[in-house]
């Protein structure tokens, strides 16, 4: 089983933004988040909070323009920090799934840290993409960090939007439930010897 630190650091810096992230996936969900978009701010805190990940982002951009690079790259960083901490990912319970609620929203998430990216995402409500949720987060911007997450991360992840309505609720039902079911794929399980694949690598 897996013993050594599950922490990795990441920095990137482009054009458009400022990156400096750190995850250790054995914490227990605490976070210092400062990527200057508050709602994303938010999203953050709650997936380190409910996958029981610690989380440390500083970020900086051209939201000026638009928090579209900031964010995105802020998501490429986390889903490249993910991979790293990851290591041979040797005794993982590899698969994870949630139902998470709240109020009128319902979310479905599943996790396969499988190191085949894929991404399936369906179900949020028409008009949900143009919505700025604070007055600044396109809902469009939750697809574009599911996308950079599981591509970078190397995770095969669903997410299905069941139920909602208000904007802000199905934003944040989704990322309480990736981060759910990021939690148990990523947990150690004691009866798993070695890699959890037929094929002996993920």
């Amino acid at each position: 089983m897996t013993t050594a630190p599950r922490i990795a650091s990441i920095s990137r810096t482009t054009s458009e933004s400022s990156i400096e992230l750190t995850i250790n996936l054995d914490g227990t969900g605490v976070s210092n988040i400062e990527t200057t978009v508050p709602f994303f701010d938010h999203m953050l805190t709650a997936f380190a909070k409910h996958s029981l990940s610690d989380l440390t982002v500083k970020a900086s951009g051209d939201i000026h323009i638009d928090v579209h690079h900031t964010v995105e790259d802020i998501g490429i960083s986390l889903g490249l920090a993910i991979r790293e901490a990851l290591g041979d990912k040797a005794g993982i319970s590899r698969f994870g799934d949630a139902l998470v609620p709240l109020d009128e929203a319902l979310v479905q998430a599943v996790v396969d840290i499988s190191g085949r990216p894929f991404l399936v995402h369906s179900g949020e409500p028409a008009g949900f993409e143009f919505h700025l949720i604070g007055g600044h987060f396109t809902g469009s911007m939750v697809r574009h960090v599911f996308e950079a997450i599981t591509f970078n991360a190397g995770l095969t992840t669903h997410i299905t939007v069941l139920n909602g309505r208000d904007p802000h609720h199905i934003a944040e039902a989704e990322f309480k439930a990736f981060a759910r079911a990021f939690r148990q794929a990523k947990a150690l399980d004691p009866l798993v010897q070695g890699i959890p694949s037929t094929k002996g690598a993920l």
